[in-house]
C-alpha cells in the first residue's frame, strides 16, 4: 500500500535540493505578517511577554501542523486537492476528506486577491523613498500621503496589477525555472536587506531599548487577549492551512527529513519577525513615537522616523524593497495550490497561472474599491456581526477566522486520527513520530478550536 501511494502520488517535478525547499517554504511563510503585522501587534500587546508566548505557540502548534502539511503533500505528491484525493483513497476513507484540499485552495486564492492590493502599497512608497519625497516628512504629510493612496482607485489598480503580474510571471515558469529560481534569489536578498536595516538601527542610540522591549518579558502587561493574539498569529505566520506547505511538500525529495526541515523553516521565519522588530523599534523609539501604532506603523509612522534621520531616504528605500520581496515570495505560494491543481487537470502551467492570476486580479478590484468608492458598501450589515464590514473586511474575516482555522483543524484530525500511524511514521521517521503523533491527536486540534471559537466570539 505504501509503495502504491508513492507511485500514484509521484510528482513530476521536484526541488533540486533541501535548500531550495527551505527557501520556498520560508518565502511562503515570510510575508507582510512578519514585517508589517508582527511589529505592531507586539507593540500593542506589551512587548517581551507577548513575544515569549508567541514563540511557545510556534513551537507547540505551528511546527506540528507544518510537519503534517508537508508530510501529507509529499506522501500524496500532488496539489492539495489531488493529494487529499490520493490519501483518502489510500487510507480507505471517505472521499469527503478532499474538502481539506478544496478549502485550503479557496482560502489561499481569496487571500491572494486582497493580499496583492496591500502588497501593491509598497511600490509607490519605494518610488517616494527613491525620489526623496519622504525626507523630513511630517506626521500630517505622511498620513495624507497614505490616505491619498487609499483614496485613489487608479493608483491602487495600477500597483495591484503590477504585483499580480509579478506573481503570475514566477508561477508560469514552473517549479525549477519559476518558483525555485525566484525564491533562491529573493530570500537571501531579503535576509541581507534586513540585516543591513538592523545594522542601521544600532546607530540610532535606541537599539538597547528595542532589545529590552522585545526580549525582556513583563508579564504584568500580558492579557488573556494578548495570549490569543499570539496563538492566532503563530498559526498564520507560518503560512499554514492555505495549501502552500502541502503544495510545496509535493515537490520534496523522499530523502529529506521533514522534521528537521520544518524546524529550520520555523526558526528562519521567526528570525525574520524578530529582526524586523529590531530594525523598526529603534527607529520608532529614536523619535519618541508609539510602538503600538497599529497597522499604520509601517506606512505612516515609520516614514516619519526615516525622514528625520541622516540617510533615512536610502534606508526607507531598502525597507520598502524588503517589504515587497517578502510579499512577493508569499504571493507566489498562494497561487501555487490552484495552478498545480489546474495543471494536473491537463491545463498548461502558463495558462493556469495566467487564468488563476486574472481571476484573483478581478476579485482584488472589489477589494481596492472597498477602500474608497465602495467604502460604504457593507453587503452583510443585516447581520450584527458583519455590520459595517466592507468587502475587504469580509474577505479577511472569512479567510482568517473561518476557512483557515477549519482547514487546520481538519488537517490535524486527518493526520492524527484518520491516517494510519505507520504511514505518517514512514514519512516523519520513528525518532520524532511518537511526540508529533501525540501532539497532533490531542493538543493541536484543541488549540486550533480555541482560536476558531475565539475568532468567532
Amino acid at each position: 500500500m505504501v509503495n502504491s501511494v508513492q507511485k500514484a502520488g509521484a510528482s513530476p517535478a521536484q526541488w533540486s535540493s533541501r535548500f531550495a525547499f527551505i527557501m520556498a517554504a520560508v518565502g511562503s511563510a515570510v510575508g507582510l505578517g512578519n514585517i508589517w503585522k508582527f511589529p505592531y501587534i507586539t507593540g500593542e500587546n506589551g512587548g517581551g511577554a507577548f513575544v515569549l508566548v508567541y514563540l511557545g505557540c510556534i513551537a507547540i502548534i505551528g511546527i506540528p501542523i507544518m510537519m503534517a502539511e508537508v508530510m501529507l503533500g509529499r506522501r500524496g505528491g500532488k496539489s492539495p486537492i489531488g493529494t487529499m484525493q490520493v490519501l483518502s483513497r489510500a487510507e480507505g476513507r471517505s472521499r469527503g476528506w478532499v474538502g481539506i484540499g478544496i478549502l485550503a485552495t479557496l482560502a489561499s486564492f481569496l487571500i491572494l486577491s486582497f493580499y496583492s492590493v496591500i502588497a501593491g502599497w509598497t511600490m509607490p512608497y519605494i518610488m517616494s523613498a527613491a525620489s526623496g519625497e519622504l525626507s523630513n516628512i511630517s506626521a500630517e504629510t505622511s498620513g495624507a500621503l497614505f490616505e491619498g493612496l487609499l483614496a485613489s482607485p487608479g493608483q491602487l489598480l495600477l500597483w495591484h496589477s503590477v504585483f499580480m503580474g509579478l506573481t503570475v510571471l514566477v508561477s508560469a515558469g514552473g517549479v525549477r525555472h519559476g518558483l525555485e529560481r525566484a525564491v533562491t534569489k529573493l530570500m537571501p536578498a531579503l535576509f541581507v536587506l534586513l540585516l543591513i536595516l538592523v545594522g542601521y538601527a544600532t546607530t540610532t542610540g535606541h537599539f538597547g531599548e528595542a532589545v529590552s522591549f522585545l526580549f525582556r518579558p513583563d508579564f504584568s502587561s500580558l492579557t488573556a487577549e494578548a495570549v490569543l493574539v499570539a496563538l492566532g498569529h503563530a498559526f498564520f505566520t507560518l503560512s499554514l492551512a492555505s495549501g502552500a506547505m502541502m503544495a510545496y511538500g509535493a515537490y520534496l525529495n523522499k530523502k529529506v527529513s521533514i522534521v528537521r526541515t520544518s524546524f529550520t523553516v520555523a526558526i528562519l521565519d521567526t528570525c525574520v519577525a524578530m529582526l524586523a522588530g529590531l530594525a523598526i523599534f529603534p527607529v520608532v523609539f529614536a523619535h519618541g513615537l508609539a510602538a503600538g501604532e497599529g497597522p499604520g506603523l509601517i506606512f505612516v509612522t515609520l516614514p516619519v522616523a526615516f525622514g528625520q534621520m541622516p540617510g533615512g531616504s536610502f534606508f526607507a528605500l531598502l525597507f520598502f524593497v524588503l517589504l515587497l520581496f517578502a510579499a512577493w515570495s508569499s504571493s507566489i505560494s498562494m497561487l501555487e495550490s490552484l495552478v498545480s491543481h489546474l495543471h494536473e487537470r491537463g491545463i498548461s502551467r502558463v495558462k493556469a497561472a495566467i487564468g488563476g492570476g486574472l481571476v484573483a486580479w478581478l476579485i482584488g478590484i472589489t477589494t481596492l474599491l472597498s477602500l474608497n468608492v465602495w467604502s460604504d458598501f457593507a453587503p452583510l450589515s443585516m447581520f450584527e456581526r458583519f455590520e459595517g464590514k466592507t468587502l475587504f473586511d469580509l474577505y479577511d474575516y472569512f479567510t482568517a477566522n473561518i476557512m483557515m482555522p477549519l482547514c487546520a483543524f481538519l488537517t490535524a484530525v486527518f493526520a492524527g486520527w484518520v491516517m494510519k500511524p505507520e504511514h505518517s511514521a514512514a514519512e516523519l521517521g520513528q525518532r520524532w513520530h511518537g511526540v508529533w503523533y501525540a501532539v497532533m491527536r490531542y493538543f493541536t486540534p484543541i488549540a486550533v478550536l480555541i482560536v476558531f471559537y475565539t475568532n468567532l466570539g
